[in-house]
């Protein structure tokens, strides 16, 4: 699972930034238009307010799942929201699975 989850952070961060990019650099970090041309369609909208809803669904799993587990560093995958719940929730998989995978280690210490 752990190559499946970085194949996912490597598309959940090509993806949105393929997209993104681009429009950045033709129009720079125009807040007020990125938001009206976010909403300016209800397919549009939909698809944000998807993204928003899903972003802190994952936030509060991330923060939830990995103070259960002790986890270290819970910051990465918070901070790669930034860039979009398609990364950042793979990452967040990816390094429970790495913590898990360390656990027997850990014990034995």
């Amino acid at each position: 699972m752990k190559f499946i989850y970085l194949l996912l952070c490597i598309a959940g961060t090509v993806l949105p930034l393929s997209q993104f990019v681009p429009w950045l650099s033709t129009h720079g970090l125009d807040l007020p238009l990125l938001v009206q041309q976010a909403t300016s369609a209800r397919i549009a909208a939909f698809a944000w307010s998807d993204v928003l809803v899903s972003g802190i669904a994952v936030a509060a799993f991330v923060v939830a799942e990995g103070r259960r587990l002790a986890m270290p560093r819970l910051w990465l995958p918070l901070s790669c929201l930034a860039v979009g719940p398609s990364l950042a929730l793979p990452l967040f998989l990816y390094l429970r699975e790495r913590h898990r995978a360390a656990a027997p280690l850990r014990r034995a210490d």
